[in-house]
């Protein structure tokens, strides 16, 4: 037996791995049909590296399981904030995309810890709330501003 091989968590490995690159690929498809940043493969990416760190975590020291969930978090946010761009007329771009990928992650730690339902909850979610209707209201400073 090799070292470091774990018998017995291959399965539940390759289906957490499986259910990753699914809701990647789902919420991907969805970014990527409205011409958006961070599609299939920024989404699986995040979905399955959240996951295997998370999976990784709780089968190492199963105790402390928190401690790897914190730095995902703080990582996907430096992440995000990389994303974020003010631009040259003091519009705030990739907001949503950051707040996208930080959800993802969360999907991938979700899936991690065997939460199934909440990952395919939060997946769906994913995909139909970028889809609500926004309410876009002008500013005076706008150029479209009708009073």
């Amino acid at each position: 037996m090799l070292p470091g091989f774990s018998v017995g968590y291959e399965l539940i490995f390759l289906f957490n791995l499986l259910f990753s690159v699914v809701a990647g690929y789902l919420i991907g498809i969805e970014r990527e049909s409205r011409g958006k940043d961070a599609g299939i493969s920024t989404n699986v990416m995040v979905i399955g590296g959240s996951m295997l760190f998370t999976f990784l975590s709780a089968l190492v020291d199963p105790q402390s399981t928190s401690r790897i969930s914190a730095q995902i978090i703080t990582g996907i946010g430096f992440l995000g904030a990389g994303l974020i761009l003010r631009e040259s007329h003091g519009r705030i771009k990739n907001l949503t995309t950051a707040a996208g990928i930080w959800f993802a992650a969360a999907i991938g730690m979700a899936i991690g810890y065997g939460f199934y339902v909440v990952a395919l909850t939060a997946t769906i979610a994913s995909i139909i709330i970028p889809r609500i209707p926004h309410i876009h209201k002008k500013s005076p400073e706008s150029k479209n501003f009708r009073s």
